[in-house]
């Protein structure tokens, strides 16, 4: 399995969840629970680019 692909889905699953919540009453919650995951898709397409 790739390097970087667990961390890639991973922040994928974790950000559609932080999207679905925004329309909640815990939006700040939600904010960061999104933002956790974009960080996440972020170093996993880092780390599958630059070990190809």
């Amino acid at each position: 399995m790739r390097e970087g692909l667990i961390p890639a889905v991973l922040g994928t699953v974790v950000s559609a969840s932080g999207a679905a919540l925004l329309g909640s009453k815990y939006k700040l919650t939600a904010t960061g629970i999104l933002g956790f995951g974009l960080a996440h898709i972020v170093l996993g397409a880092i780390a599958l680019v630059e070990h190809r």
